[in-house]
Order: structure tokens, then sequence, then C-alpha cells
């Protein structure tokens, strides 16, 4: 296991790179004001697993291998990137299928919300550069490294789940305000454009 003065800078990076609005974020906001609280709540399980299986393939070197290849981690990031692009869209078309003064919408199972939170994480290359290049830096080599990585890594879902659980019952809490028609409306085109936006950031970054 880590020890205790390797865990506190950790957990502050942790942190730090948690509370960063990114795709996980926007993606949230968007469940939030188009389905409500228990779609979040589903699409935050499916984030948890998407990290879960960065962790574990840091831990057991299967980063190596995405991070070693450039044409995996190209084509990793495109489909991440496309996937983006493709919630941001459909964003813009929840609206289509409401009556003008009505708030009601067609929901969602949730496994279909859980499998776009997965996906979303999953197909992100960020995270697995994130574990690959941050968690090692407070890795002891002398001790069972896949363990710490795991305990590492874990810390790190942990602060997602309690950031992003708590930053859904804040939008849910402004639901008075963001459920007028104009500010929702207007919020969840502004998150459309983000979702896209941050899916063209991923399809044009560097490593």
């Amino acid at each position: 296991m880590p020890s205790f003065g390797s865990l506190v800078p950790f957990a502050i990076g942790s942190v730090l790179v948690t509370i960063v609005p990114g795709p996980d974020m926007a993606l949230i906001t968007r469940q939030v004001l188009a389905y409500g609280q228990k779609t979040a709540r589903a699409t935050i399980a499916g984030n948890v697993l998407g990290l879960v299986v960065h962790t574990v393939g840091v831990a057991f070197g299967l980063s190596a291998i995405l991070l070693g290849s450039a044409r995996i981690f190209e084509t990793v990031k495109l489909l991440g990137a496309a996937y983006l692009i493709y919630l941001g869209v459909t964003t813009f078309f929840i609206d289509r299928a409401v009556e003008p003064g009505t708030f009601e919408r067609v929901p969602i199972t949730r496994r279909k919300a859980l499998r776009q939170g997965f996906l979303s994480t999953t197909l992100n290359p960020k995270p697995a550069l994130f574990f690959a290049t941050y968690l090692p830096q407070f890795i002891d080599p002398d001790r069972n490294v896949a363990l710490q990585v795991l305990a590492l890594g874990g810390f790190h879902i942990v602060v997602g789940i309690v950031w992003l659980t708590t930053y859904a019952r804040l939008i849910g809490r402004l639901h008075f305000i963001l459920s007028r028609e104009r500010v929702r409306r207007w919020l969840e085109r502004t998150t459309g454009a983000v979702l896209v936006a941050l899916g063209l950031r991923v399809a044009f970054s560097e490593r």
C-alpha cells in the first residue's frame, strides 16, 4: 500500500484533476437537465466503471500498450472524440421530442445511461494518460506495484464518485431556475456545444 506521506500529495492532485470541467461533467449536466437525477446516477456509475477499466489497465500493464502504440492511441482517441460529438449533437435534438411549454422528456433506460457514461470515460484516453503518468510518481518499486496502483486508482475513483454525485445534486437543486424554458434550453444547447467542443479537442489534441 502507498505510504501516508505519498497519499497526501496524490490526494490533492487527484481532487484538482477531478474537479476540472471535462466530458464527464458536461455529460452529467446534460443528463440532469434532460432526464433527471436517476439517469445522472446511472451515468455516474458508468463513468466509475470506465475509471475502473483504466485503473486495471495501468495496474496490469495494458495502458503501456495503448501509450506505446501510436496507431492504437489514435484509434481510441478518435473513437472517444466521435462519441463525445455524438452525445453533444443529440443534445440539440432533445427539444424536438417535447411539446412547447412542457418539461416532460422521454426517459432513457438506466442501462443506456450507464452505457453512455461508461463509453464516455473508457473511450477517453486522458484518464489512461493520467493513471499511467501521474500514479507512478507515488509508487514504491520495492513493493507490490499492481496493488499500489489499484489502491491509488481506487482512491481517485472514490473522489470521482463524491464529486460527480455532488455536482449532479447541485444541478438538481438549481432545478427551479434551470427548469425555466429559456434557461433550460440555453443550458442544454450550451452543454451540447461543450461536448462537441471537447470531442473536437480530443480528436485534434496531441499526447
